[in-house]
């Protein structure tokens, strides 16, 4: 529909990745698998700790949540992603597109800020183990839980809203796997000089800040531990820290590349690998990474399989 000389977009079409026609199915099978994955990890670890009463404390709370979090981040994208490989439907619609950037937004917002808290966490009880109780109550914990899900809400809210005042032109083609921010800025023929200030300052609070605090917790972590002159402490440092720095780093690593130091050089293909590195690989690895390797969830998982084999056999 047009007004004036511009026209009214109802929806946009998803270009998805570039990837050969003959090469589709492969890559399918692929997303479906770490899809699957990371949709069957997550709901694991929620439903092991809603069910053991072991893991009711403030690291499996945060957790928890966090798998929460991964689990819906995955999907606002994941799907979408899937449908068009699998049916060539590359359409979404103007309204479905703001949905898909106000829970893309508010989800990974959460797992951002539930990240810091678990680094939080860490830090005192290594630290401090003695004052760990006090210092992790029960209250403190809610709150900030509950102050992660309220931020997010009002960040996701902001950008939606800003997006939404936006008017697009008649080119409704997103070079992306879902509806991108940054592409979506470049399509609009209205100004957009506020969105970019509120991207940069507000991203730049939500992203670099918690990434601060998060390497800042582990390296007190680090020198804690190694304050004991042994090779244990060296080892137990490194099992501590060394793989939940991986995935922080993959994670904040690729947004803060995305969205805070766009560069020139950066192709679409670039873009979009790296996109993939923290909607779909990210979400897959933390349930690994922060549970089924740890020692609570593997007895939480023997108490609970022990739990029903006696009473089958009763």
């Amino acid at each position: 529909m047009a007004e004036g000389n511009q026209t009214v977009i109802s929806e946009f079409l998803l270009l998805g990745l570039p990837i050969q026609p003959e090469h589709q199915r492969l890559f399918y099978a692929l997303f479906l698998a770490m899809y699957l994955t990371t949709i069957l990890g997550n709901l694991l670890i929620i439903v092991l700790i809603g069910l053991d009463s072991h893991l009711h404390t403030p690291m499996y709370l945060f957790l928890s949540n966090l798998s929460f979090s991964d689990l819906c981040f995955s999907s606002v994208t994941v799907p979408k992603l899937l449908q068009n490989l699998q049916s060539q439907v590359s359409s979404i619609p103007y309204a479905g597109c703001l949905t898909q950037i106000y829970f893309f937004l508010y989800f990974g917002d959460l797992g951002n800020f539930l990240l810091v808290a678990m680094a939080y966490d860490r830090y005192v009880a290594i630290c401090f183990p003695l004052h760990y109780t006090n210092i992790m109550n029960p209250k403190l914990c809610m709150c900030l839980v509950v102050l992660s899900w309220v931020l997010t809400t009002f960040h996701a809210m902001l950008h939606t809203l800003l997006m939404a005042r936006l008017s697009f032109c008649a080119n409704n083609v997103i070079p992306h796997y879902f509806c991108d921010m940054s592409a979506l800025l470049k399509l609009a023929c209205s100004d957009i000089y506020a969105n970019e200030v509120v991207i940069f300052f507000v991203v730049s609070l939500l992203l670099v800040i918690p990434f601060a605090l998060i390497i800042m917790s582990y390296a007190r972590i680090v020198f804690s531990i190694l304050k004991v002159p042994s090779s244990q402490g060296i080892r137990k440092a490194f099992s501590t820290c060394g793989s939940h720095l991986s995935v922080v780093t993959l994670f904040y690593g690729t947004v803060i590349g995305l969205y805070l130091c766009p560069s020139a050089n950066n192709s679409t293909v670039k873009e979009t690998v790296m996109s993939l590195m923290y909607t779909v690989v990210t979400p897959m690895l933390n349930p690994f990474i922060y549970s089924l390797r740890n020692r609570d969830i593997k007895g939480a998982l023997e108490r609970i399989f022990c739990k029903r084999k006696t009473q089958l056999n009763l």
